[in-house]
């Protein structure tokens, strides 16, 4: 099941996106896209998903292009979240 509507709303949550996250596309930009997703967001929005999903997230899981667009985020909670 696709995740990223629950992903938007936990970028909105976290960057206090006031429902904006929730017009974002799969090919839109994260990190350097959005000001409020620094690397101290990036630790919360991390946080966050693991509490939303019930996942454990390794750091060598991630890297930059893990957060490079919503649509790889969701790729990834969605890799995660099966199995």
């Amino acid at each position: 099941m696709d995740k990223t509507q629950d992903v938007l709303k936990v970028l909105d949550d976290v960057l206090s996106l006031q429902g904006r996250a929730l017009q974002f596309k799969s090919d839109t930009s994260l990190l350097g896209g959005i000001p409020e997703l620094d690397s101290m967001a990036v630790v919360g929005v991390i946080t966050a998903l693991e509490e939303r999903f019930g996942i454990t997230i390794e750091d060598d899981e991630i890297d930059g292009s893990t957060f490079a667009t919503v649509g790889s985020l969701a790729g990834f909670v969605n890799g995660k979240t099966r199995g």
